[in-house]
């Protein structure tokens, strides 16, 4: 395994990019604002939606991937979803792994200049999974496995779902990369039972027609779903999806339950090996999958570390400003 040189001058700082899905985009916002500190981490490693981020960020293409996420609209969120009904998901998950070629290419984790690792979840044995060598794709893949959402993958006879289930905030794989100084940002502080609230308070001052658009996401992706049902398919995906304000779907009880399940876990790892310096952005009006709202989470991933900037400069003796 690959290890950072301590240099003589600082010691070696590292960042662990957690999971939260379209929160994530954040991640971009909080590295952006640490360059611009002079922050340059030696060491990273991401769990789930910050394996993706991580992977584009060592691969030197963070401006790529920044570019890519503001000009994401739904009907590129919805080209991604190869529906599969027969994978323990919904979406294969092909078509957005063939996305992030772009960013990732088919780098080896041994080849980047820094060290990098991701997490994912063993389903047979529920232990995490750390990735620290081999294809770079494979281990993104892995820990991108939002169970119910992604099908899982089989790495060397193991099944494999998203990182998030075992170790959201990967602090302690940090610290095994040689990390002595780590900076955690976790994306689901803040949302725990905000989810249904915010559907009623949805941006207002938007124009109708984007919100809308946002509406019809689940309905627009239910007709996907239809292509590949055949009797009693709109019962099965009343269910789904819901059908009332009063009723929840399918959707919202998973990524309501996987806020929660991941929050509590975040809790629990952290008290037990607490980073340095832990950013929080404050994302609780972002859902599950607006993807498209990159601008939205990029600016609170900024306004994040601007908020810790006293405590990094204190970890990392810098100049105060």
């Amino acid at each position: 395994m690959k290890r950072s040189k301590r240099t003589e001058s600082r010691p070696l700082i590292g960042i662990a990019l957690g999971s939260g899905s379209a929160r994530g985009w954040s991640h971009i916002g909080v590295l952006r604002a640490l360059a611009e500190m002079g922050v340059e981490p030696d060491i990273v490693a991401g769990c789930s939606i910050g394996a993706f981020v991580g992977a584009a960020y060592v691969n030197g293409n963070l401006d790529a991937i920044e570019d890519w996420t503001r000009a994401l609209d739904w009907k590129d969120i919805l080209g991604f979803m190869d529906v599969t009904l027969l994978g323990g998901g919904l979406v294969q998950g092909d078509r957005l792994l063939q996305s992030a070629r772009a960013f990732i290419d088919s780098s080896r984790f041994e080849s980047l200049e820094k060290p990098f690792g991701t997490v994912a979840t063993n389903m047979e044995t529920g232990r995490e999974v750390w990735f620290r060598e081999g294809p770079l794709l494979e281990g993104v893949r892995a820990s991108l496995a939002l169970p119910g959402l992604f099908t899982p993958i089989k790495v060397n006879g193991e099944w494999l779902v998203d990182g998030g289930l075992t170790n959201p905030v990967p602090v302690s794989l940090c610290r095994a990369m040689g990390a002595e100084i780590v900076i955690a940002v976790n994306l689901n502080g803040d949302i725990v039972g905000k989810y249904r609230s915010r559907k009623k308070l949805r941006h207002p001052a938007r124009p109708l027609e984007e919100v809308n658009v946002e509406f019809n996401f689940m309905q627009r992706l239910s007709e996907q779903i239809r292509s590949s049902l055949s009797e009693r398919r709109d019962e099965w995906l009343s269910g789904i999806l819901g059908d009332s304000e009063d009723r929840p779907g399918m959707f919202e009880v998973m990524a309501s339950s996987i806020n929660i399940m991941q929050d509590r876990i975040t809790r629990s790892r952290m008290a037990g090996d607490p980073p340095e310096i832990l950013i929080a952005p404050r994302l609780s009006h972002l859902a599950l999958m607006e993807f498209d709202r990159a601008a939205d989470a990029i600016a609170e991933g900024r306004a994040a570390v601007e908020r810790m900037k006293p405590v990094i400069a204190h970890w990392l003796d810098l100049p105060a400003k």
